[in-house]
């Protein structure tokens, strides 16, 4: 991973901030579709005047072409694995130190915590749809809205439990195509996933989506459920 300029003057006024308290700096792969440079600086302890002094350097960090820095304090990043596996997951696995030691030094994500945030997503999505559905009182327009604005929650599931097998994830398409295989449904994945930046759909559309939309759901629940490593 190739280190921007910008990143080590982020480097040098994290230290003049945090002083010897400073402990690592990391360059990690960002979230898809952003062009800026993602980081994640490890100190000793951060206080409510240390968010302070940074707050009038976030402008210029923007500017210069970086995404707000992540802070953890020492040991946080390695207590946290358990509850943000997929997140914390990708930084372990694509980073670059920039200065100081490399604070992910042993560190690794059990397969169960994937599991369980998978579930997680899962049912969390279920019952949301569930109450949408409800809501939409038997209107096709809000029943498009419903599947429309659910898209983009629906596609982090499908591309967390390509992950959870094993599959690349960063491929939104392989990854539907993947998960409609596991779970024996082919189309309704693939079709909703599509819809992530879609404005809107017609009522016919909606009403001829929802059910296999919903059927697949409720398969991805029990496949996250009873899901064991091979």
């Amino acid at each position: 991973m190739k280190i921007p300029d910008a990143v080590h003057t982020l480097d040098r006024d994290l230290r003049s901030i945090f002083g010897d308290r400073f402990r690592s700096l990391v360059a990690y792969a960002g979230i898809a579709g952003d062009d800026r440079t993602s980081t994640l600086a490890v100190v000793d302890d951060l206080s409510a005047d240390d968010l302070r002094a940074c707050v009038g350097q976030v402008a210029a960090w923007d500017e210069a072409g970086l995404a707000t820095p992540l802070f953890v304090a020492a040991h946080e990043f390695e207590r946290s694995l358990d509850a943000f596996p997929f997140e914390f997951g990708a930084i372990l696995a694509d980073h670059a130190v920039v200065s100081g030691a490399d604070p992910f030094v042993g560190l690794r994500v059990e397969t169960s915590h994937l599991r369980q945030a998978c579930e997680v997503q899962a049912r969390s999505h279920l019952l949301h749809l569930r109450e949408g559905f409800l809501e939409t009182r038997g209107r096709a327009d809000a029943l498009a809205d419903l599947i429309v604005a659910s898209a983009p929650a629906f596609a982090a599931l499908i591309t967390s439990i390509a992950r959870l097998e094993g599959h690349g994830g960063d491929d939104r398409p392989a990854a539907a195509r993947h998960v409609e295989r596991i779970v024996d449904l082919p189309g309704a994945i693939t079709e909703v996933t599509k819809l992530v930046g879609v404005q809107e759909i017609s009522s016919p559309e909606a009403e001829r989506l929802f059910p296999p939309y919903f059927m697949a759901v409720e398969r991805l629940v029990s496949y996250v459920d009873g899901w064991s490593a091979r």
